[in-house]
This record gives structure tokens, sequence and C-alpha cells, in this order.
């Protein structure tokens, strides 16, 4: 049975599962006005009374039961709570539909907003960890992984991109309604729509569709600074196995934002991220999201450093691929520069507070540098991918991890190999202390 979160314990519920959500929504940008019914498919893990759904703001208008009797709703604090007038067994295939509409608000949160924001001219979604609630019903839980029929009517100008790929677009009178089925399992937190005045830009077409969407003013910069986004890709499925999605869009928005997000199947940038040193380094790091985290994602964000490590290694594989610094090179820099910080992150269980800390992101790098160092590269990278390929469209946790690790280096250099490989993690993941490089 999946356990609750130990990091977000108000957020998700451990009692049910969620096989599929099916939002069929109105959006009116100059209003910033969201309206629809969301309706969950979803099985039950135990014998439950209510279902407890994540929902922050909006005015819930109706909800309705199917595979067992409603009794009664109630919707606040953040929650949406639907009790039936009996108990529903163990196992039992429940279906929910919510009627609800409002104004979408980012979820507050210790790392800031978090979800639905409205920009200039248009909306993005950016849910890690917990903005997910901001513009729909959901177990917004990392390890409940749903599949998506993502439908969204807005005026006739703007262009919608959702997560999953486009099965269908009609236009009637001045809207346009934009269909996006996700056939994929999804954590509720990368689900996604990004709504503006947006064109489409090819970035590559092997191994999987890449492109780029963004307001036209900025396609030619960003013809030129994602050049190379076809090579990128092409090396990580080399290191990494194969692409996990059908596709893989870059959403630019003419926003300037603080940092960039992933999505399933999507990264959203500022941009900015077009024109600051920054922005090079962070588009290899968001598309290995699309294999770390998003593919092969957390059973808790407490684990969060076998995304964001992952995530950070690729930036560094990605330089040296490219021929300019190397891993090692980057490791070095790094480990100095963590050396002169304080020493009081355990990278297995960082703290709630601590899981955005840049420590756990170039600590998590510098671990995978250091097993690297231990197993050769012609292990490590078949540890990588069988990582990938065994856990993918999964849930994981640093457990799985350290059992991989001492599988393939038991593997490759029998007991004595293993025993080394287990002392190196124990060294990085469970203590304070930085290790020497």
């Amino acid at each position: 049975m999946r356990a609750r979160d130990p990091y977000r314990p108000a957020h998700g519920s451990d009692a049910f599962h969620v096989e599929h959500y099916d939002l069929d929504l109105t959006y009116r940008v100059a209003a910033n006005r969201l309206s629809g019914t969301a309706t969950l498919r979803l099985r039950t893990l135990e014998q439950l009374s209510e279902i407890s759904l994540d929902l922050n703001g909006f005015t819930v208008e109706s909800v309705a039961v199917a595979g067992a009797r409603l009794g009664r709703y109630r919707h606040r604090a953040r929650k949406l709570v639907v009790k039936l007038a009996e108990d529903a067994a163990a196992g039992a295939e429940l279906q929910v539909s919510v009627r609800y509409s409002g104004n979408p608000r980012p979820v507050p949160s210790p790392w800031g907003p978090l979800g639905w924001e409205e920009l200039e001219d248009g909306a993005l979604v950016a849910s890690q960890p917990t903005g997910a609630s901001s513009w729909f019903p959901c177990n917004d839980h990392p390890a409940d992984k749903a599949t998506y029929r993502t439908c969204l009517t807005v005026d006739s100008p703007y262009f919608v991109l959702a997560h999953g790929e486009l099965t269908g677009r009609r236009v009637r009178a001045a809207t346009t309604t934009w269909v996006y089925e996700e056939r994929h399992p999804t954590s509720a937190y990368l689900a996604t729509v990004q709504v503006g005045p947006y064109e489409e830009l090819s970035l590559g077409a092997s191994p999987v569709p890449q492109r780029a969407v963004l307001p036209p003013s900025l396609k030619k910069l960003a013809r030129r600074r994602l050049a190379h986004h076809g090579k990128i890709m092409r090396t990580f499925t080399r290191l990494f196995g194969p692409y996990p999605f059908a596709g893989y869009a870059l959403v630019v928005t003419a926003d300037d934002l603080e940092i960039p997000v992933e999505a399933q199947g999507v990264s959203i940038f500022g941009a900015n991220h077009l024109t600051d040193d920054d922005g090079e380094r962070l588009v290899p790091h968001e598309l290995a999201h699309q294999w770390f985290g998003n593919s092969v994602s957390v059973s808790s964000w407490q684990h969060i450093w076998l995304n964001e490590g992952f995530a950070c290694y690729a930036e560094w594989l990605w330089s040296e691929a490219a021929g300019e610094a190397s891993a090692a090179d980057l490791a070095r820099t790094w480990h100095a520069r963590l050396t002169t910080l304080a020493q009081d992150l355990v990278l297995a269980d960082p703290g709630p507070e601590n899981i955005f800390d840049d420590r756990v992101y170039k600590r998590g790098a510098l671990t995978l540098h250091a097993l690297r160092s231990a197993l050769g590269d012609e292990t490590f990278f078949d540890l990588v991918r069988d990582w990938t390929a065994r856990h993918r469209y999964g849930a994981v946790d640093t457990d799985d991890f350290r059992d991989l690790v001492e599988e393939h280096a038991a593997r490759a250099g029998g007991e004595p190999l293993a025993a080394r490989s287990a002392a190196l993690l124990t060294r990085w993941l469970d203590s304070a202390e930085l290790p020497a490089l």
C-alpha cells in the first residue's frame, strides 16, 4: 500500500488510487476565469467512508459519485471531502465528478506560490511539488500516477499546450477547444496546461519530435539558442535509455520567470532564460527530468535527490559531451564550493524545508559522479539505463537505488565492489558531512 508522504502529509491520500482524470474545462483569459468538470476514475486501497481530494479555492457547484451512494460533501481548507452514504470496500471502483468554477491562483507553500499562474497574456501551470490543486481536484501525491484527458476551451487567438498528445482541435465561433490525451502514468504535479499567443518551432525530429512553443517575437532567438537541442536529446537517450514519452515541448513565456520547471513531456522557461547564461545550463537539466522525476518518479519528496541529483549530473554530462568542461572538472569545482557551506544536510533525508536547497542538487550530482568513478563508465551507465527501464512510469525511493547499485556492483566486481559501493552511498547519502571526492 502506498504510504502518505511524510514531508507533505496534508497533501494527497493513501486510501485510494486515481487511475484516470478527465478534465473538461473552459478558461477566459481576460478574466482569469476557469470553469468545468473534473471526472476522476479511482480504485479504493482500503475500506473508506470518504474521498478526500486536494482543491485550492474555487466554488464547487456539484459533486456526483458512480459506484457508491453520495452522502454529502464539504470544501474548505484546500480539501474537498466527499462523504459516502455507505462505506466502499477495498478494491472498489468509483467515479467522482466535480463541477467547479472560479479564478485560479497559485497555492501558497514554503517554497513560494505553486501551480496556476496568470501571465501578462495567458497562463502557465508549474506545480512542483504541491500546486496541482490550483486548477483541478486531485490526489496530490507524487507516487499516485494516472492517465489524463485534458479538454480546454479558450478564446480562439490563443494556443493551448497540455501534457500528452493533441487528439482534437475544434473551432467554434470565437473559441477553440483543444483536447490532449496523456496515456502515460503521470503524477498530479506534472499535469500542465500552457495558454498564450504562441507558435511552434521545431527543435528536432529524432528520436522523438522536439519543439519550442513560444511567442513569435522569440522564435529567431530560440532558433539560435536551442539549435543543439536535438544533439542533447540523442546524447541523453544514449546515456539514459529510450526517451519515455511520445514527444517533448519546451515552452518559453513572454514573461520572465525565476526558474524553469518540468512537467510531463514539457518544460516551462521564461524569456529571460533565452538570454541569460544560466539558460544554457538549464535546458539539459529540464530535459533530463523527463527520465528522472517524470517517468521514474519519487514515492515521497524525501527522495527528491533522485530527481535533482540526476538532472544536475545531466548538465555535467552534456557539458562533457559538448566538448566543454568535463564532469570530473565540474565535480571538483562544485565539491570545493560545497565545502564552504554548512555541513548539516543529509541527502537521503534533507527535511521538507530543504528539498529545493541547491546542496541537494549539487551533492546529488556529486554522489553520482563518485559512484561512476567507483564503478567505471560501463557499469555505471548500464546501471542508469537499467534504473530508467526497470522503474519506467513507476515510483521509487533511495533504497530502490541502493539495491540496484548493489546488484550491478556485485555483477561487475563481486562482493568487494558491492561492499565498497554500499559504503560509498552510505557516506554520501546518510552523513551530513561532505565526503572527500
